[in-house]
């Protein structure tokens, strides 16, 4: 028996036993299952933030695009820490910044930058931003991720840097301005600010931030220890087309998924 795979996994995966089977992304029969699947996603991804360290003050938001309504998206509450939220505190908020469904208000940042990032990228079912310690510490240096090591060859040529950084994204303008600088990448350095990553999962803009937080790291390591050697450009883009698609992201995000649904089972709440 011969199960096919998605190309991109099939030089990570060796051959399959029968009847085995990999894990791919659902699909629905109907919006209102979809919609619950995607907020319990969305909830045990700011518990993966939350597990991280991601989390500073009320800053950070992940959105995801609602399935029946997609000009409005799913956010976590202003103030509510990353580790405590479930399900059910998740609020829905339009295009104007309107609360549409819960009983908090929303951070203002999380509307500016992410309503601005959907309205551009119709493409983007979610988006993540954090202010996480590498990833601002590199920021500040106004340059991008190098391809230094494999993880971070999922980014190369892949990745916007927004430059003019004009205080808290207060401003809708500032929001156009960030989402003009991700272009069509999956991820974007936001200089004196933070990450941001989006894509077609929950967990897949979950994973394209925790492994570019990490690539920050590495970079920062390597550069006060000397001069890193970058990888070669036709090496780099091998590299990306194998671990720098969606299904790959969706599936290295697993683990961190299955982590949370096994420890903390009352994010779905």
């Amino acid at each position: 028996m011969t199960i096919t795979m998605p190309e991109a996994l099939a030089s990570a995966v060796g051959p399959l036993p029968d009847g085995a089977s990999l894990p791919l992304p659902p699909t629905f029969d109907t919006v209102e299952a979809e919609r619950q699947y995607l907020k319990e996603q969305l909830a045990a991804a700011f518990r993966i933030f939350g597990a991280f360290g991601f989390s500073e003050g009320v800053a950070g938001h992940i959105t995801v695009r609602d399935p029946a309504e997609p000009h409005t998206f799913w956010v976590n509450p202003f103030g509510m820490n990353f580790t405590q939220i479930k399900a059910s505190d998740l609020i829905r908020v339009d295009t104007d910044g309107k609360v549409i469904d819960g009983r908090r208000p929303v951070n203002r940042a999380a509307f500016v930058i992410h309503a601005q990032v959907h309205a551009a990228r119709p493409d983007v079912i979610a988006a993540a931003h954090s202010h996480s310690l590498h990833g601002k510490a590199l920021s500040s240096l106004g340059i991008p991720l190098d391809p230094l090591t494999q993880d971070a060859c999922a980014f190369f040529q892949d990745q916007g840097l927004y430059a003019d950084y004009r205080g808290v994204a207060n401003d809708v303008e500032e929001g156009k301005r960030i989402a003009a600088a991700l272009g069509p990448h999956k991820a974007a350095i936001l200089q004196n600010h933070g990450l941001l990553t989006v894509g077609g999962t929950v967990a897949e803009a979950v994973w394209w931030f925790v492994t570019m937080e990490r690539s920050c790291q590495a970079q920062l390591l390597a550069m006060a220890a000397g001069t890193p050697k970058r990888i070669d450009r036709e090496t780099a883009l091998l590299v990306r087309s194998q671990i720098g698609g969606a299904i790959a992201g969706w599936v290295q995000a697993q683990p961190l998924f299955d982590q949370i649904i096994a420890a903390q089972p009352d994010y779905r709440d």
